[in-house]
């Protein structure tokens, strides 16, 4: 990027500015949608910057193997290169030195250079030769794309979250700790008992010790919390609140969350017992847990009158029928609609191109294998890459096995019989 900020803008120079710059392949691809590399690859691209690409051999360079690329890059593009991006594939185009110089083994010769020049000046599409004798593919490969090619949408797709829940005396011993601290919590329970509410100022080194001899990495706030006593009590308020609440529930297995949680919000009515929203719910996260059977979980309901829908239907792009595939679940009542909690480890995401509707990929792509799922628009981030074994591959079809059968047999001469008695053949 800093030298494409010292680029001579057109109003300073009217041929504007040209850069050759020499990248390993990291520059290519290197960095997730939104992130920093993306984001230059995306500046250049989107401004119309990148004229070609040259991949160049391997071992071209001293001390390295690895492949290299020529980036060309312009603020000025003649008329038939905007919008355009040209990926020449030289890989291939190079003589062998006769003494290798450390990694290097190969040169291109002004005949090569030639060529990779000529391509690029004419902006001309090459298809790889096919070499008669050895079939091995040879020489130069040039594409033409378009700018929006190398460009996605990353796309988030959720899940419902689906849980079932049950007060057990086990889930709820586990409340007793804190879930970031369970291990260094849990040893000193066992080890101390009652103790560590009564005498934790005595206990602190004996605990601190134990966590820095089991290379615990403790923070400095993780550890002031692991002898703070108020950290001690809070946790055990809410093992007792959750016994209490079992004594009101019973020990019933619910595949309805919803109904669940219901009868958890009634039941600390009745008790009168308040609790903040995250108290809540760490309680009711450890007595439930993912099953695929149990009902979705609601999220809540939204009301949408006819001037919010308009706005949603065209922030989402999408008419009021497929609104279902953003995660808006009609309620039967006009204008009200369900959303749902989405389960994390169920979260997925699509590489949506940039010249596809993510609506009409979701359908086709995801939909049919996932009926269940919907797209999450306000986490879509678009990103840029260039592969060049995506469009320069070339599938080479398997030897048949009549050539298999010669070369193991061709072995098996040299081999003075051995693989012929591993195959059985004798």
């Amino acid at each position: 990027m800093e030298m494409v900020n010292k680029m001579k803008p057109l109003k300073q120079s009217s041929s504007g500015s040209r850069i050759a710059s020499v990248h390993n392949g990291s520059s290519l691809f290197t960095g997730d949608a939104g992130g920093g590399e993306s984001n230059i690859r995306r500046y250049i691209i989107e401004n119309d910057m990148l004229e070609a690409i040259v991949q160049l051999p391997n071992n071209l360079f001293y001390n390295t193997g690895i492949t290299t690329y020529i980036w060309i890059l312009s603020n000025s593009k003649s008329e038939n290169r905007k919008g355009k991006v040209q990926l020449i594939d030289a890989g291939l185009l190079f003589s062998k030195l006769r003494k290798n110089l450390g990694d290097k083994n190969c040169e291109l010769k002004p005949e090569h250079i030639r060529e990779i020049v000529s391509v690029y000046l004419e902006l001309k599409e090459v298809e790889r030769k096919i070499n008669p004798e050895t079939k091995e593919d040879e020489g130069i490969a040039s594409k033409i794309f378009d700018n929006e090619d190398f460009g996605y949408y990353k796309v988030t797709i959720e899940r419902p979250k689906r849980l079932k829940a049950q007060f057990t005396k086990e889930k709820i011993a586990k409340l007793r700790f804190d879930k970031n601290l369970r291990e260094p919590m849990t040893w000193a329970f066992e080890n101390y008992g009652d103790k560590i509410y009564t005498d934790l100022a005595k206990l602190k080194k004996e605990i601190l010790d134990w966590c820095e001899k089991q290379d615990l990495n403790l923070n400095s706030k993780q550890s002031k919390a692991l002898i703070n006593s108020a950290t001690w009590k809070k946790q055990l308020d809410l093992m007792d609140t959750a016994i209490e609440l079992m004594n009101e529930i019973g020990n019933d297995e619910y595949k309805d969350f919803n109904v669940f949680r219901k009868m958890v919000e009634d039941a600390l009515k009745a008790v009168d017992i308040k609790l903040s929203g995250s108290e809540k719910n760490t309680i009711l996260n450890a007595v439930s847990q993912y099953d695929e059977g149990a009902e979705k979980v609601i999220k809540g309901t939204v009301k949408l009158s006819d001037g919010k829908l308009d706005k949603l239907l065209e922030h989402l792009d999408c008419k009021e029928d497929q609104l279902v595939d953003y995660g808006y679940y009609s309620s039967g009542k006009k204008g009200e609609y369900t959303e749902y909690e989405s389960e994390s480890d169920l979260r997925d995401t699509e590489n949506v191109p940039l010249k596809e509707n993510i609506h009409e990929y979701f359908l086709r792509e995801v939909k049919p294998h996932v009926p269940e799922a919907w797209i999450n628009m306000e986490t879509v981030k678009i990103g840029y890459e260039i592969s060049f074994n995506k469009y320069f591959y070339r599938h080479k079809p398997l030897r048949t096995i009549e050539e298999v059968s010669a070369d193991i047999l061709k072995l098996e001469e040299e081999s003075e019989g051995l693989i012929r008695e591993i195959l059985n053949l004798v």
